[in-house]
């Protein structure tokens, strides 16, 4: 399930996001702070073209999507999410609940932003959710090159589009 985040989640959200692993496949590797977060969510929680929701698993709060640079006039966004390795490793439900946030925002993109295109940008060495993009019908587009934790590393940019068939077209 998907809901949308609260002040109270913050602290969630930052402390997954540091996760060692979350941090190896990031576009930004550096542990975040508490002043550094809680200024990226003062930015984030009220902005239109944001949104940040927590997924649950079993009613316990179990990882983040952010969908942003979100255009509800063009149905276009980009999109990320990790998360709580520890929590969902402990309980051995670390491979379902990464399969399902995944398709959860699929759907939630879809549904409920009506979005016809859905970008996001993934690590060249993160083959696992490279094989799971093409699965969820997601593009590779092209590849750069930039500099990630002082090394250069190559990242691609991925697109899902909603087939014409299943688009909204607006009523007259």
């Amino acid at each position: 399930m998907l809901r949308p985040a609260t002040d109270a989640d913050q602290e969630n959200v930052r402390t997954w996001r540091n996760h060692d692993e979350v941090r190896a496949v990031s576009l930004t590797q550096h542990v975040i702070s508490a002043d550094e977060h809680a200024a990226w969510w003062a930015n984030t929680k009220d902005n239109p073209s944001r949104h940040v929701l927590i997924y649950e698993r079993g009613g316990v709060p179990s990882g983040v999507v952010t969908f942003f640079d979100l255009d509800v006039d063009a149905k276009t966004s980009w999109w990320g999410y990790y998360l709580d390795n520890d929590g969902l490793t402990a309980r051995g439900e670390l491979l379902p609940a990464w399969i399902q946030i995944q398709r959860e925002a699929v759907k939630y993109a879809d549904a409920e932003l009506g979005l016809d295109t859905l970008d996001a940008e993934v690590l060249e060495i993160n083959e696992g959710v490279r094989r799971f993009n093409k699965r969820n019908g997601f593009t590779e587009l092209e590849t750069q090159t930039r500099e990630i934790g002082g090394e250069n590393v190559a990242v691609i940019h991925v697109r899902r589009e909603r087939p014409r068939t299943d688009r909204q077209e607006p009523t007259s």
